[in-house]
């Protein structure tokens, strides 16, 4: 199915052949995002398919998942994955192979949108942000987030290796073309963390998504790291906080199907539906998540491209979270980072 249709021939081709087909259950992680998706994705499908949609919640547990295939008992058929899951749950048999005929062009999807077990949906940023009623002046990069003289008070930051180090070294000056090559050596983990010591008296962990911004508006932290999206809700709601996207670390999150789905072909109808550039477009207009469908930038305005991670103004000075680097040492910096952040 050609991903560029007019909505009216969208819904005539997803409704033939499809009027007599099964209730889907769609899993996502819910939030802001759920909301989205379920403006952008799940209802019109509905309506265009005639099929009924069940959205659920979950946190990311592919023990689930895995109960399920193992037992045979699968009653998931499209799954929200993130990028650092969807390589481990493909090698594991936890996924049906995706079968791009079904989806659309490769060529129509940015690079890292495409894996063999998943179909990249969105493009989400960690970001530094701050409270532009509260702090006067701008910070431009991870410099001035290092920089308390400058800038007094606390920072927030995610508890875990994983962005702070690439955030550290970036601070520390190296350009963001060269972060994964200087922390691919032992010299720059070491580097990286001297640099968050420098750091530790003025840092306040949070672990959920919801707490930056909370944060900020409290005034317990000048600056902190968050999610993007997290940023664009509260904006919305009449906040004034402000995003840095210089040194911004982006990812994406995938749309999957667990092996032996029962709806596997209407699984695939879906996904194509919400890879299209129409429904790419409205999904861009109730989060600022990215498109991964390289067509819906041009039918983007610029307020609306301002807020997205992969506009090019955004994207310019921007990292890719390298999956593979951490795939291969994740497990020993996170270690490594939990005995830091205790001592």
């Amino acid at each position: 199915m050609k991903l560029i249709l007019k909505p009216v021939l969208l819904a005539a081709a997803l409704s033939a052949g499809l009027v007599h087909a099964a209730e889907l259950t769609v899993i996502s992680f819910g939030g802001a995002n759920g909301k989205a998706q379920k403006a952008a994705y799940i209802e019109p499908f509905e309506k265009a398919s005639g099929t009924k949609l069940v959205m659920v919640e979950y946190n990311g547990e592919m023990a689930k998942i895995k109960a399920m295939v193992e037992t045979k008992t699968v009653s998931w058929d499209v799954v929200e994955l993130e990028a650092g899951v969807i390589g481990r749950a493909c090698e594991e048999g936890l996924l049906e192979k995706i079968d791009y005929s079904k989806i659309g062009k490769k060529a129509d999807f940015m690079p890292e949108a495409i894996t063999e077990c998943g179909v990249g949906t969105f493009v989400w940023s960690t970001v530094l942000a701050y409270d532009a009623d509260k702090l006067k002046t701008a910070p431009t990069g991870w410099a001035d987030f290092w920089n308390v003289k400058k800038f007094p008070g606390k920072r927030a930051m995610r508890k875990g290796a994983r962005y702070n180090l690439e955030f550290a070294l970036m601070a520390d000056g190296v350009p963001t073309k060269d972060v994964y090559k200087v922390l691919g050596t032992k010299a720059g983990v070491d580097r990286a963390f001297k640099k968050l010591e420098e750091l530790r008296p003025n840092i306040q962990w949070w672990e959920a998504g919801a707490q930056p911004p909370q944060y900020l508006v409290a005034g317990d932290v000048v600056m902190t790291t968050a999610y993007n999206g997290r940023i664009d809700s509260a904006q919305r709601e009449g906040k004034n906080l402000k995003v840095v996207w210089s040194g911004s670390i982006y990812d994406l999150d995938y749309w999957a199907i667990p092996k032996g789905s029962p709806n596997k072909a209407m699984a695939e109808k879906f996904i194509a539906f919400a890879s299209s550039p129409e429904a790419q477009k409205n999904y861009a207009t109730k989060i600022a998540y990215g498109p991964v469908n390289t067509a819906t930038l041009k039918m983007l305005d610029a307020k609306t491209l301002a807020g997205l991670p992969t506009s090019e103004t955004n994207a310019k000075d921007a990292v890719a979270n390298n999956l593979k680097f951490w795939t291969d040492h994740g497990e020993d910096l996170e270690q490594r980072f939990t005995a830091w952040a205790v001592q």
